[in-house]
């Protein structure tokens, strides 16, 4: 656990960091370590399961806007989402049409997302 959570301070802490894909086993504690990690590291935990949100599963579906795609989880997530103070989470995002892809344009701005698998 401990060794994990360094790793991640270590991400947090990348003035240019990109966007952390965690992937695992099913049922090892994945979504657990993130949403505590985001709690003593982050003002606020924006988490989304991509698997069995319908809203979630078209917001890559349009285009690659981040900002409309931000704004968009802030609607799912019913809190708002401020740049390098929110961790969102995006469990199951490899359920996303066009999920990873859309991160690569991410990166242009220091949003903190974590993926897990």
């Amino acid at each position: 656990y401990r060794n994990v959570i360094t790793q991640l301070k270590q991400w947090k802490n990348k003035e240019n960091r990109k966007p952390l894909v965690l992937a695992g086993a099913r049922q090892v504690g994945k979504t657990f370590m993130l949403t505590e990690f985001g709690k003593q590291e982050f003002e606020n935990v924006a988490y989304i399961n991509c698997d069995d949100n319908d809203m979630a599963k078209d917001l890559f579906l349009q285009d690659y806007d981040m900002q409309r795609i931000i704004l968009a989880k802030v609607l799912l997530h019913a809190k708002n989402i401020v740049p390098g103070k929110t961790l969102i989470v995006l469990d199951e995002i490899q359920e996303l049409r066009r999920g990873l892809t859309a991160l690569k344009y991410s990166m242009r701005k220091r949003h903190s997302i974590m993926l897990q698998w």
